[in-house]
């Protein structure tokens, strides 16, 4: 695997990943805020044609959209990012689909679970983004559409685009070819 934007701390130990992110670090295309972030940090390596990606993170999120998760990429203009993102103090799982421009769905966890684990499978060019409180049971949070080119980089992601850097960790990331 390799970085794309290198954080200040990060350490890999057997199926645990460790990560301290940057500050004001972020990947956003246009839509609401008018800029473009292309400088959050994405731990990845390439994958051809259908797979699932899984992981479980958890966070010390404590500043305003601090997130942490799953990122598949072509490009700086086309891909998708989910997982932890941290807004007014609630812990949301979030997506965002970038095609050249972003949008953003969340589901609120007012519980701030201590974890969340994120399955992301792609099918063509359908990707289908759940998540879990427990690790057995998922919900599903988006379904889209996100490029018809064959490889992709996939990995895991985290930024701190208001903060100052925060810790979290990765456990069980894998990825399965279908």
């Amino acid at each position: 695997m390799e970085w794309y934007n290198k954080p200040p701390v990060w350490n890999v130990q057997e199926n645990t990943i460790q990560i301290t992110s940057g500050a004001k670090t972020d990947f956003w295309r246009e839509t609401h805020y008018g800029f473009i972030r292309d400088n959050g940090h994405f731990f990845y390596q390439p994958v051809k044609g259908n797979f699932i990606v899984e992981v479980k993170v958890s966070g010390e999120y404590q500043e305003l959209y601090d997130q942490a998760g799953i990122m598949l990429r072509l490009d700086q203009a086309n891909w998708l990012k989910c997982g932890i993102e941290y807004v007014n103090g609630v812990q949301q799982v979030s997506a965002v689909v970038t095609r050249d421009y972003s949008d953003w769905s969340v589901v609120p966890m007012p519980q701030n679970p201590d974890s969340l684990w994120m399955h992301v499978t792609r099918r063509g060019t359908a990707i289908e983004v759940q998540y879990s409180l427990d690790g057995e049971q998922y919900t599903m949070l988006r379904l889209a559409y996100l490029t018809p080119v064959e490889t992709l980089n996939v990995g895991l992601m985290c930024a701190s685009p208001d903060g100052n850097g925060f810790s979290m960790t990765f456990e069980g990331f894998k990825i399965h070819h279908l």
